[in-house]
């Protein structure tokens, strides 16, 4: 690509930023949604409750005055992509970034035009029901510390009041995360698996938010065969709510909050309340307001432990480690934080990770990263067992997992670009 003078990396921002905010036929506001008792009850005992759904009108459906953000994802970017109905403002973007830098590779175009589409969706969102967003990041930054950042502060830019930017929990990640804290740009830390996790990143990087998608959790060991899955992801949201806790309550710097991400059910409302966020799926919202809960009835449930069956001959460290954070752990952690994570790289992370032996930063090789994006969602555990920790294996996976949606994104935009 060619190289930008200063000044013209200040047009490209600037422009950037019209295109982005610039959405055609804006969404009237839902005004004076009805309150519901039951979700009343949970805000009561801690909980926020976000709604996981970027589509407007069945996120309308659903609105109660206790719901305080919602969430998009490239799934849902790339349905509004697909549909076609974008198809001019994204040749419109394509011509106007084009214009202005006319030696941008194809790769670094789509990224640009990936953000404005993804301002566009998260922007209606804000016009319609005035509360914070959480927006994605293209995964292809994903082990990018720079230009994670660089996104981040574009999205910062564009509505700082109500965005919150979702940054993948990579060794990158973490560092990128503590330079945009550091600019105070809000962060939701996602694709988190485990306790340990979140207790890093809290230590080191002091995200807005942190997440443990537990549904994932309950189906890798029960697809494996492992167990029934029943309370893993719980047990393991609930001991990273304890630690997140913790460290907040022992150092007045980090503010971090515990997302329950990935519900299946209306039953894990229940079971988690009192953790600090729900994101919730539409789904799991339904059989929730179905099974019309008594306010009453509902109670905290961070201080539970809950049992997970495992079968026999399964390694069971290799599961309760998701929800363990030992003093090795804590030790490596307070070393990293002690080095100033503003000044990390991915490379020190690892590099700590081997010293300790705590096998969190596996650093899959192109051929696996395949074969975790062959298998899906839920990993083969059988290939990974010796080879890497569950934790980091599910974050990979769920990284790879978005790397499907965001290809078929791509490549739409790219037919457009193609068609100019």
């Amino acid at each position: 690509m060619a190289t930008l003078s200063t000044s013209d990396m200040t047009r490209k921002e600037v422009l950037l930023a019209e295109l982005a905010a610039h959405v055609p036929n804006p969404p009237t506001r839902v005004v004076a949604p009805a309150s519901d008792p039951a979700l009343a009850k949970l805000n009561a005992l801690g909980t926020s409750c976000w709604l996981d759904t970027g589509n407007l009108e069945e996120a309308s459906s659903l609105w109660r005055a206790e719901n305080s953000a919602l969430t998009t994802n490239n799934t849902l970017a790339n349905q509004v992509v697909q549909s076609g109905i974008m198809d001019e403002d994204i040749k419109e973007a394509v011509k106007r970034i084009k214009e202005l830098e006319p030696g941008i590779t194809e790769d670094d175009l789509v990224l640009d035009v990936v953000f404005v589409v993804n301002c566009h969706i998260a922007l209606r969102l804000v016009n319609a029901f005035g509360v914070k967003v959480s927006v994605e990041l293209h995964p292809a930054v994903a082990h990018d510390i720079e230009k994670t950042v660089r996104y981040a502060e574009r999205y910062f830019a564009i509505n700082p009041e109500h965005f919150i930017v979702k940054i993948p929990m990579t060794p990158e990640g973490f560092c990128a995360v503590a330079r945009a804290r550091a600019r105070r740009i809000p962060i939701n830390f996602t694709l988190g698996f485990s306790a340990r996790q979140n207790y890093l990143a809290a230590l080191l990087a002091s995200p807005d938010f942190v997440n443990v998608f537990l549904g994932r959790l309950n189906a890798v060991v029960s697809d494996n065969q492992f167990g029934d899955g029943k309370n893993v992801g719980e047990k393991v949201t609930l001991a990273s709510q304890r630690v997140v806790r913790e460290l907040r309550e022992s150092n007045h710097a980090i503010h971090t909050r515990q997302i329950a991400a990935s519900m299946r059910s209306g039953e894990q409302m229940v079971s988690l309340a009192g953790v600090d966020v729900f994101t919730i799926p539409p789904k799991a919202l339904r059989e929730f307001n179905d099974q019309k809960h008594n306010p009453d009835t509902l109670v905290s449930h961070v201080g539970e432990n809950y049992p997970v069956a495992l079968a026999n001959g399964v390694d069971r460290s290799w599961v309760e480690r998701l929800w363990e954070v030992d003093d090795n752990f804590k030790k490596m952690a307070r070393e990293l934080a002690d080095q100033g994570a503003t000044n990390l790289t991915g490379y020190d992370l690892r590099q700590a990770d081997h010293h300790h032996r705590t096998r969190l930063f596996s650093h899959f090789t192109p051929e696996e990263q395949v074969a975790i994006r062959t298998d899906g969602k839920i990993p083969v555990a059988a290939k990974w067992l010796n080879r890497a920790e569950l934790d980091d294996l599910m974050t990979e996976s769920a990284l790879q997992s978005f790397i499907v949606d965001q290809n078929a994104f791509d490549a739409r935009i790219r037919q457009l670009i193609a068609s100019i």
